[in-house]
């Protein structure tokens, strides 16, 4: 790779960093709170890459245009790499979805957490991973009865009678990701895959584990900035 083509993906990629923060699209793959350190080095490395980038041509011009044939395809193949760059410049890839929630879903089974029980009379809002660990202990004892409410995208729109939300957790970032997962019944019909809703409810046993919600209420929402939990 030439030095140009090299300090010209250090700079688009850079500049894809600070694209990101400024605009909180990071928030799909990072958690917020990491939001300074990555415009931080968003610009460094725009810097960077701007020097050198400045420096290579500078020397190009005053370097000879006797170029060796396998030099000249080294230098091809270092400005194809700034293809990949340019595009997640221009479209930034969604948050996670459904499509992975199956293949990394949160185990609660064991978690050996032990909850005291919801207060009556009132609506308590709650994390999917929250309501999982609540279902895990006891059967749901703390619940009570106690109204609940959750909020998701749909996960699988078919699901025994009703259909699934789930939410990611992440530690870092994106790569780490799992999602807790409940099956919300009572509802007719079912929201389409991957949209975002809140549900209102009451908890209720299952026969397969899979932690359930007696849906009284459903309203669509928009996806949230940040998308995890």
């Amino acid at each position: 790779m030439s030095e140009e083509a090299g300090s010209a993906v250090v700079l688009l990629v850079g500049v894809l960093l600070v694209r990101l923060a400024a605009t909180d699209v990071y928030t799909r793959y990072i958690r917020p709170g990491m939001g300074p350190w990555l415009i931080s080095s968003g610009i460094v490395l725009a810097l960077a890459g701007l020097v050198g980038l400045v420096r290579a041509l500078r020397s190009a011009s005053l370097a000879t245009n006797e170029v060796d044939q396998h030099h000249g395809h080294d230098e091809r193949v270092g400005w194809l790499l700034l293809a990949p760059v340019a595009a997640l410049l221009m479209v930034a890839p969604p948050a996670l979805g459904s499509f992975g929630v199956d293949r990394a879903t949160v185990a609660i089974a064991d978690t050996g957490m032990t909850f005291d029980p919801l207060p009556p009379d009132t609506t308590r809002p709650m994390t999917l991973l929250e309501f999982d660990q609540r279902s895990a202990d006891h059967h749901g004892a703390s619940f009570g009865g106690t109204p609940v409410e959750l909020t998701g995208f749909v996960a699988r729109t078919d699901d025994a009678g009703g259909f699934r939300i789930a939410r990611y957790q992440i530690a870092c970032c994106a790569a780490d990701a799992v999602a807790a997962v409940a099956r919300v019944v009572g509802i007719d019909g079912a929201p389409a895959r991957d949209s975002w809703v809140t549900v209102t409810g009451t908890y209720q046993t299952s026969e397969d584990g899979i932690p359930t919600l007696r849906a009284t209420g459903l309203r669509p929402i928009p996806a949230p900035v940040d998308p995890y939990e």
